[in-house]
């Protein structure tokens, strides 16, 4: 592959995670102040609903009938224009909500549409990939910078995030993607002509064939750590709000640093500790991410929200990416995607989708007629999670017995197919 080719599908990937960090990571904080407190579990509702449709409409239309550099482009712009319309609803919570799900339902199924692009136009995944995906990590820390460092110079007397302009960043950023979407090369849909049914393409085919006590333990284990892992998306932007962190997007963006050293030492660890033990890793780093917060809030202990945050790189690569590789080598060529598309189904869609939920009505329990969480109050939220999150960690170790180590030393480097969602990072 040449470089010119290599510099623009870098390009993509950088500008489809700069629009979903420059929202994601910051929307809460924009509801917060606009008398939306006790509905800022929404937003992370709607996502995994969308994450949830997304298998059906790539499976059913884009895979099918369109080439896929349009239909990206397509849904990228009608994207950015529901975007520009959902400030201007901050008074009306419900039109808010139901624009966050359409503007959703067209941004997720744009993340497998990337990587279908990108795997068209390569010769050797495990090579090439990473060097182009590692650019959209990239654009989610730059989004976190962008919005703290250069639209807080735009601001007086409030912080970047507590207004509309991450949102409208968003938004022209997406139609920006969209149009030069355009100009990526032809990708002709890659299942024109063949069978469909929904069993293909949510896994259940998949499912079935991979099916074992220790992949059903696998599964049962990674919906259910996604509950309590949902918290930390929704809710830490409005703990770094509360303990006094005016940075707050920038801050955030220390996860996603941590996640590219963690990405390039998986390979080191992998070797050592097999599946079961990274798996069990990541989790227990996820228990003590939230034990860190809760330790921290009462007298906003700096170094220990930071230390939460700089987990993120084993929370993820260590659990998300492990989980991936773990589907991989149990999967036959014929059933992979299935079987990365299932995952993705549980994971990104069901378990975050009740997480949601379930950390939205824990933090309205505390919250009662009040504007804010106390720091006080901000502790005992976050031993929810981690108890939860512990007791996942407890059940996973004792059952399951299943040894999977892989080959060579580069299993990071072997890439979930474009049916795969993947986020955020």
């Amino acid at each position: 592959m040449d470089r010119s080719l290599s510099a623009r599908l870098s390009a993509m990937m950088f500008l489809q995670f700069f629009i979903w960090g420059a929202w994601y990571t910051t929307v809460a904080v924009y509801m917060d102040n606009h008398g939306m407190g006790d509905l800022t579990h929404w937003p992370y509702t709607v996502n995994p609903i969308a994450a949830i449709v997304a298998p059906f409409f790539l499976g059913l239309v884009a895979d099918r009938y369109f080439a896929t550099e349009k239909v990206l482009g397509v849904l990228h712009i009608l994207g950015g224009v529901v975007m520009l319309a959902v400030p201007q609803t901050s008074g009306a919570p419900l039109v808010f909500i139901l624009l966050l799900l359409l503007y959703n339902l067209c941004y997720m199924p744009t993340l497998g549409l990337a990587n279908s692009l990108a795997f068209h136009h390569i010769q050797d995944q495990e090579k090439q990939f990473p060097r182009i995906r590692v650019f959209g990590t990239i654009g989610w820390i730059v989004a976190g910078l962008f919005v703290s460092f250069v639209l807080g110079r735009f601001v007086t007397d409030m912080l970047p995030e507590q207004t509309a302009l991450p949102l409208y960043t968003t938004a022209l950023a997406s139609i920006a993607l969209g149009f030069y979407s355009f100009t990526l090369p032809h990708t002709p849909p890659p299942a024109a002509g063949e069978k469909v049914s929904v069993r293909s393409i949510i896994g259940l085919d998949a499912f079935e064939k991979l099916g074992s006590k220790p992949f059903y333990i696998f599964i049962i284990s990674s919906l259910l750590i996604c509950i309590p892992l949902a918290a930390y998306y929704n809710f830490t932007q409005l703990f770094l709000q509360a303990t006094g962190f005016q940075n707050i997007a920038g801050t955030q963006t220390l996860g996603q640093m941590s996640e590219v050293v963690f990405m390039l030492l998986m390979p080191f660890f992998f070797v050592r500790l097999g599946v079961k033990w990274m798996l069990a890793v990541g989790m227990g780093a996820w228990v003590l991410r939230y034990v860190l917060f809760a330790l921290a809030a009462p007298d906003a202990i700096f170094w220990m929200i930071i230390t939460g945050i700089l987990l993120h790189g084993i929370c993820y690569d260590f659990f998300f990416v492990t989980g991936q590789i773990y589907v991989d080598k149990k999967s036959t060529p014929a059933i992979r995607g299935q079987a990365q598309g299932f995952l993705v189904l549980v994971t990104y869609g069901v378990g975050m989708l009740i997480g949601a939920q379930v950390a939205g009505n824990v933090y309205n329990g505390f919250l009662g007629a009040a504007e804010a969480l106390t720091r006080a109050q901000w502790q005992e939220f976050w031993y929810f999670p981690a108890g939860f999150a512990a007791a996942v960690l407890l059940f996973f170790i004792l059952t399951f017995k299943d040894r999977v180590v892989p080959e060579e030393p580069e299993p990071v480097a072997h890439v979930a197919p474009e049916s795969q969602i993947s986020p955020a990072s």
